[in-house]
């Protein structure tokens, strides 16, 4: 097989782009270095295409091992004709290498095995072939009987064990009934007689009928759950038409022969006791490893949301961990995220020591000049932002909001945690966490697992192993994409830096503990373990502020310093000084020269050149800035100061199949159902939008919205 064309082929891309990246790929550069700084090598693929090239790499790999176990299997039975190696060299996906090894594969002893035990081969043969003869059934059928087929009937049920069995293991019936059932099958649902379920979470399933090529992911997920929980039961009924003419295809009953009522009868039972439910298997295995899929993605969409939110640089937080019975955690850092000050305070039920509490935060404002209030937004969340907004409308310059707290306890309980802040309790190290993801969202998330952060729908249901992966390479790249400042990042934001990883990370943080801040991005070589590959690969995506050499604060590689100062000194002798950050002076430079003719003398990609010019426009940009900053507050709002048709600012929490959920102020999120939103928009978390209220259910809690206006833009990668 040739592996470049093939994969080429299966993702629609060019056989010279493929070949050149997968070649990258097979030398140990990574996804981010790669879709950086190899743009003339790859053809200007972008990271999610250099992902997929990776994923499919790895599929055709699997493909290609499997393939040659089950050509050594059938080839050690000695059973592999020439029809079926060419039949298994071209088979081009699992499922149709998997349905020619099905006869092959070691089984445990099945009745069609103990019928040709019998010798009833022959008989099932002269069946299949629809013999006619002059014969009577009786005569033909009693040469087969001996001391283990007693009697006509038990021969014939013999021959159709062994018949049912060849039906079921077709490869050419099995996917033309896969096929089928894929295009016409319906799937049905229904709830299990008698099964509890109280809150009525799957009351839309109980009486369930769809297309299966109509059903929508969360609804394969959500009938999945169900079926472990024991509430519903699926199944998928495919016409009989569809298994029937695939079947006749192969083996089709001849009305003048005297085994005619015995082959339908074969058909019969190979169909409904073997080949269907096989093939339902396969169906559903089909449906829920695609439903998983589609899931995944959306996670890891909704996370890189998350963690593109800009930071919100130079302030004073006192951020609170709500709690009614034990209390709600105060902790104020200052602009560093350093901690300053922490207080527990009890203005809610059972306690309601309210005054004490006001004078407690009045006493840390006042002290530390803080200059936001950001609320956790789990258990009393609402209630404690009644009791800050009071606060609020009496200080002029003094805001507050609401943040996710999702992952906090996890990140409170952890090792990393316990280091950070061991004289404090688990809850009041959540609060610091609170402050400090609202200052630089992604420093602080690269601290929690992933899949603690509930930004989708069914992560505990799908692949955990996929999950994982595309969680980890979602930070990746986003950790890349802004860069990291090596000589204050924290070991688990260096972990994603290309080309570093956990043990290097850490060595790194004691190299510099040890010998105090990195002078220059060289210096980085220094370190133990930093050898030359893994400094190519991170150079370009660590950063050094206040460097001797003042690249080295910008994403430009040092392999590419050379062109950088070239161009530099070009643009000084235009006549502008101080060409970095001189976005004026670059773009002057730009309108002049002929870019090409440059990257030719430079010996250098024009992608690469246009790419060190926006960095010497604009050096060490951080991409998140581009982003509208999360909404401060003053006053608080609740569901009876809402009105139909009313105008807000929402922020997006979370992003469904079905819609979007929107925070805008009240207790509970709005929903803003995927009929809402404007045609070609994408939506991502934290994305501002404005929406108009369309409906209120005040007994269910409930929000309608409609979106006004496209939503700003995330990071695209």
């Amino acid at each position: 097989m040739d592996l470049f064309r093939t994969i080429a082929e299966n993702l629609s891309l060019p056989e010279g782009k493929v070949r050149n990246t997968i070649e990258l790929l097979n030398s140990d550069n990574t996804v981010p270095f790669i879709a950086r700084y190899r743009k003339e090598v790859t053809g200007n693929l972008d990271e999610e295409q250099i992902n997929t090239i990776k994923i499919e790499l790895q599929r055709v790999e699997n493909l290609e091992d499997r393939r040659m176990t089950v050509l050594e299997s059938i080839t050690g039975q000695g059973k592999l004709t020439e029809t079926l190696k060419q039949q298994i060299l071209t088979a081009k996906t699992l499922s149709i290498l998997e349905d020619l090894y099905l006869p092959y594969r070691p089984k445990r002893r099945t009745r069609g095995m103990i019928a040709r035990e019998k010798g009833l081969e022959p008989l099932a043969q002269m069946i299949l072939q629809q013999k006619v003869s002059s014969k009577s059934l009786q005569s033909l059928v009693n040469a087969f009987i001996n001391e283990q087929v007693p009697d006509e009937s038990s021969a014939i049920a013999g021959a159709n064990d062994i018949i049912a069995e060849m039906i079921n293991d077709n490869a050419t019936i099995r996917q033309r009934v896969r096929e089928k059932g894929l295009a016409f099958g319906k799937f049905i649902c229904e709830k299990t007689r008698g099964a509890e379920d109280k809150r009525k979470v799957y009351e839309l399933y109980y009486q369930f009928e769809l297309l299966v090529k109509h059903l929508k992911p969360h609804q394969i997920l959500a009938i999945n759950r169900g079926e472990k929980e024991k509430v519903l039961k699926g199944s998928i009924t495919i016409p009989d038409r569809d298994w029937l003419t695939a079947i006749y295809s192969q083996y089709a009953p001849d009305s003048k022969s005297l085994f005619h009522n015995i082959l339908q009868a074969a058909i019969e039972d190979g169909a409904k006791r073997l080949l269907l439910p096989s093939i339902e298997r396969d169906i559903r295995r089909t449906l829920t490893e695609s439903a998983e899929s589609h899931a995944i993605i959306v996670f890891a969409r909704n996370f890189r949301g998350l963690l593109t939110q800009p930071p919100l640089s130079g302030q004073v937080i006192l951020a609170i961990d709500p709690g009614f019975r034990t209390g709600s955690k105060v902790a104020v850092v200052d602009q560093t995220g350093k901690l300053l000050d922490t207080a527990t305070i009890y203005p809610h039920p059972p306690q309601n020591r309210k005054a004490e509490s006001y004078q407690v935060i009045e006493k840390l404002i006042k002290q530390h000049k803080v200059t936001l209030i950001v609320i956790g937004n789990g258990t009393a969340s609402r209630e404690t932002e009644s009791f800050i907004a009071e606060i609020t409308k009496k200080e002029p310059e003094l805001n507050y909001l609401i943040t996710s707290e999702a992952g906090a306890s996890v990140y409170s309980a952890s090792k990393l945690a316990r280091k950070e802040f061991p004289e404090l309790d688990v809850s009041m190290r959540g609060a610091v966490s609170i402050g400090r993801r609202v200052q630089d969202p992604l420093a602080e998330l690269v601290k929690i697992d992933p899949k603690s952060i509930g930004v989708g729908l069914y992560q505990h249901d799908v692949n955990q192993t996929q999950l994982s992966l595309a969680l980890d390479q979602t930070v990746e790249s986003v950790v890349n994409a802004v860069g990291a400042d090596v000589n204050t990042a924290s070991a688990q934001l260096l972990t994603y830096i290309a080309g570093i990883g956990p043990a290097l990370a850490e060595k790194i943080i004691d190299y510099r503990d040890e010998n105090g801040p990195f002078k220059d991005r060289m210096a980085i070589s220094n370190v133990p373990g930093v050898g030359a590959k893994s400094f190519e690969q991170s150079a370009g995506f660590l950063r050094i502020r206040n460097s001797i050499n003042p690249l080295d604060a910008t994403a430009i590689h040092p392999e590419s310093y050379s062109i950088a100062q070239s161009i530099l000194d070009q643009v000084h002798q235009t006549g502008n000084n101080g060409a970095l950050g001189n976005s004026a002076a670059i773009e002057n430079f730009r309108g002049i020269t002929d870019l090409a003719t440059l990257a030719k003398s430079l010996n250098t990609g024009l992608p690469t050149l246009e790419d060190i010019l926006d960095e010497i426009s604009r050096p060490g940009r951080d991409p998140r800035q581009n982003i509208p900053k999360p909404i401060l507050r003053k006053d608080i709002l609740s569901m009876d100061d809402l009105s139909q048709g009313m105008a807000l600012k929402g922020t997006i929490r979370n992003v469904v199949d079905f819609g979007a959920f929107v925070d805008i102020g009240v207790k509970v999120d709005g929903l803003l159902h995927r009929s809402k939103i404007k045609s070609g928009t994408t939506l991502r978390v934290g994305d501002i939008i404005d929406v108009c209220v369309l409906s209120i259910d005040h007994e269910r809690g409930r929000i309608a919205l409609e979106m006004k206006e496209t939503a700003h833009a995330g990071i695209e990668q």
